[in-house]
């Protein structure tokens, strides 16, 4: 990774949101093909929480959009459609171990954050690529603080109670156990500024910022589970999903008034057709291609505020 800086320092973020994640990616695609290469080439900084952790770890090592999707439909359909937490954290450590296999953060092909929730400390904990992103302790820093992208990436989508909490054992020798990261930051955004103008001294005004979000959708209201299971399971089901768009809008509302001079565009749309009823563990493919498509969309919606943007 060069160390010059260069006249646009271009960051990428995107939210948590497990299976709609396809929504991101739909936005991601067109975002591709309006660059014409692949997106780590234009982008300084990718941070990513849970299913955006996914995405941007696998944008950062190279992989193509259409290389996420095919991943997506073979691996996290898979995930989803698990019934128990322990047969959904089987099949997401499954899909890392395949996916991402001996990566390390020194693989990265340009800055990445990997936002967890350190469950111990109850603070976030951001596994970094490059030792220009630390804030301090410079002179100790290790990339990814030695743990695998794939520990990592499962961590920051380990959404507990529906998944198992990840332990991971550090290069200095310390195990903690993490949690979703979408617990302290779902919109990773302010994060991934903080890194920018903090850690990497980028002066403000040269900074732009792109945040993808999952989009909003109703909620489902059918299930195959019994009456009795299906209210428990949609009642904490719900309650993680209300309180991940509690922390995104909250996360927003923050940056605005924060870092209201640094130009960002949000893209996030919201839905309130019946048919578009959805959550995070969707496992339908026909529901999660619509999210693709309106992903795609919702690109064209901001297409020329873009097209400035990424000058």
């Amino acid at each position: 990774m060069a160390d010059e800086r260069p006249e646009v320092f271009h960051v990428l973020s995107l939210d948590g949101g497990g299976a709609k994640g396809f929504y991101t990616l739909g936005v991601l695609k067109e975002l591709e093909a309006k660059l014409g290469r692949k997106i780590y080439e234009s982008f300084d900084l990718i941070f990513g929480t849970s299913t955006g952790a996914i995405i941007a770890a696998l944008l950062a090592l190279g992989h193509s959009v259409d290389e996420i999707k095919g991943l997506y439909q073979t691996h996290v359909i898979k995930i989803m459609a698990r019934t128990f937490p322990w047969q959904k954290t089987a099949a997401l450590e499954e899909l890392c171990r395949e996916v991402f296999g001996g990566k390390t953060f020194e693989d990265m092909k340009t800055d990445v954050g990997i936002v967890c929730t350190n469950w111990d400390s109850e603070r976030p904990m951001i596994f970094k690529a490059n030792v220009r992103q630390a804030f301090g302790r410079k002179e100790t820093f290790v990339p990814g603080f030695g743990v695998p992208v794939g520990d990592a990436v499962q961590a920051s989508c380990s959404a507990y109670p529906f998944f198992s909490r990840k332990k991971v054992r550090t290069s200095d020798g310390v195990t903690i156990e993490l949690g979703d990261g979408g617990y302290c930051a779902n919109n990773p955004t302010l994060y991934a500024i903080a890194d920018a103008t903090d850690a990497m001294k980028v002066p403000r005004d040269r900074i732009r910022v792109l945040s993808v979000g999952v989009g909003e959708y109703p909620a489902p209201k059918k299930s195959l589970l019994s009456p009795l299971r299906y209210a428990k399971y949609i009642f904490f089901a719900r309650l993680l999903q209300k309180t991940l768009e509690i922390n995104t809008q909250s996360m927003d509302q923050l940056r605005r008034l924060l870092f209201k001079d640094i130009k960002t565009v949000r893209i996030s749309k919201a839905y309130t057709q019946p048919e578009m009823a959805t959550d995070l563990f969707e496992h339908d493919i026909r529901k999660l291609e619509l999210l693709w498509r309106r992903g795609r969309d919702s690109f064209g919606e901001f297409e020329v505020e873009l097209d400035e943007f990424l000058k």
